[in-house]
Parts: C-alpha cells; structure tokens; sequence
C-alpha cells in the first residue's frame, strides 16, 4: 500500500517534512497496541510479525526511531525481538514513560533509582484489592518502577476499571504516586514522567526537524499534547491513531486528533514499511543520479 494521505493541513505539512529530509526526521512509536496486537495477559505479548522487519528497513533512511512505552525497556526490547538486529542500531526505547532508556549500540539500560511509592503500593495493593472485593479476575502486574491493576479479564471489565479509579488514586496520592489509565488497566507511577516529556527531550536531544508519532491508548495523549506544541513552534509532525480491530470502539480522546488512523498494529506496520518503500526509493534514485 502506499502512504495514507493526513486529514489535516498540519498532518500533511508533517509527512512533507519528513519525506524531504528523512536524515532530520525521528520516527516515534508505542508499543502495546501500535507495534504489538493487545492481549488479555500483557506477558504474552509481541510485535506483529513484520514490525521488525519494517522497522530494519526504515531505521537506517530517517535520523533515529525510538520506542515510547509504559513498559521497562528491557521488557519492550525482548517483546519486540529489537536486540541485535541489522539495521536496528539506532533504535532507542524509552520505557516506564521516560524513566529507562535503552540503546540498540550499548544494548544496555540505564535508568535512576525506584520511586519508594512503589514499594509501599506493591505491598499494600493485594490487600486493597481485597477489601475492595476486586479480586474475580482483576490481576497486580508488576513493572518494577509502576504497578498496573488490569481489570481484561473481570466478568464486566469496565464496570471493575470505574469501581477501581477513585480508590487507586487515593492510595496512589497517599504514596505519593499518580496514576495512568489505559485499556482496562490503571496503572499506578511516579509522577512527572509521561510519553509527552519524554518524547520533547529525545527531540530536543536528536535536533529533530520533523518527527511521526504512533500510538493506540490513553498515556499516548501526552506524547499527542507534545507534537502539536512542537507544531505550534515550528516543528512539523505527524500523529498516528492504531484504531482497535476488534468490536472495541475507537478512542476518540486519540482517533479525533490524529492526522492518519491505520487498522492496529497491521496497519502502522504497513504505513512504516510504505515510508520505508518511499524513502528507499528516493535515496536509490539519489545515489543513482549522483555524479
């Protein structure tokens, strides 16, 4: 296919930018429901089958592509089969919203030390679940430096996530924590990290002259607030929405300020094997007329 046409005059201004100087541009993606299909257990997922193959191709045509998730890097890199991969060595993955980052060169992670917060709700939350009467199918995934409450598997989904907001943002304001809503996940983090600061400073860091940011879910709206300030200085951009492919209705918070809506992790892998089709295109016609 080839590259979707932007539904906004900014979306379009962003793509051109990109296309016409690929060497400045960073490519910005999340990871669960963007690069990977959604899964009831979030350690059973993985990239789609092409992203990195895709990915391999157009990582060495644009300035830098970089991974924003609420994941630990570690855990993004092995889900996404990202080590070690031809063509990957400028791939960065900023995980838990900013707070790690991993670089495909070093293939190391750096990271500061755990906000206290985190201990103190680790321990406290299976008997805050308990007496909440949340426990059918309402499960504490461990991040490390966050904790997530997934209500996926509950017998009526949303109606546990509503009966859990209020309480999980008492305990998490009582440990000094905030917490970041998502598809039927609250997840409890320090706070002052978002894919939004992130994502400015790792701009900000490459000198990027234009940048395209894909994302599915509620953290992706900071990173969505960042481009379009970036846009009103001067820096063109492009924002992406993975739509849900299931009977889940799209996020309007995202789908309605996106300038393209691709059909999940299948279509952003299509749109970047499409920019990679572009681009390869016109550095081989470059080389070619080259004297």
């Amino acid at each position: 296919m080839g590259i979707p046409e932007p539904s906004t005059p900014a979306g379009a201004a962003g793509l051109a930018a990109l296309l016409a100087e690929p060497r400045r541009a960073v490519v910005a993606l999340d990871f669960d429901g963007t690069l990977a299909p959604i899964v009831a257990d979030p350690d059973q997922a993985r990239a789609h089958p092409d992203a990195v193959p895709a990915l391999a191709r157009l990582a060495p045509l644009v300035d830098t592509v970089v991974v924003v998730t609420g994941r630990p890097a570690g855990v993004a890199v092995r889900h996404g089969g990202f080590a070690g991969v031809p063509g990957l060595e400028n791939l960065t993955v900023l995980g838990h919203y900013g707070a790690e980052r991993w670089d495909a060169r070093s293939g190391e992670v750096h990271a500061p030390a755990v906000h206290p917060g985190i201990a103190a709700v680790r321990a406290e939350l299976p008997g805050f679940l308990d007496s909440e009467g949340a426990w059918q199918g309402v499960w504490i995934e461990d991040k490390g430096r966050a904790v997530a409450v997934h209500t996926r598997r509950a017998d009526d989904p949303e109606a546990a996530f509503a009966a859990l907001d209020a309480p999980l943002h008492e305990l998490a304001a009582r440990n000094g924590l905030v917490v970041e809503p998502g598809r039927m996940v609250l997840e409890l983090r320090p706070p002052g990290v978002d894919k939004g600061v992130a994502l400015t400073g790792f701009l900000t860091e490459r000198r990027a002259g234009s940048v395209l940011y894909a994302g599915d879910d509620l953290g992706d709206i900071a990173a969505f607030d960042a481009v379009e300030k970036l846009r009103a200085s001067g820096l063109p951009g492009v924002l992406a929405y993975s739509a849900p492919t299931t009977d889940e209705p799209p996020l309007a918070a995202i789908a309605g300020r996106a300038d393209l809506v691709v059909p999940g992790p299948a279509g952003v892998v299509a749109l970047l094997a499409a920019l990679a089709d572009r681009l390869g295109g016109t550095a081989s016609g470059a080389a070619a007329s080259a004297p």
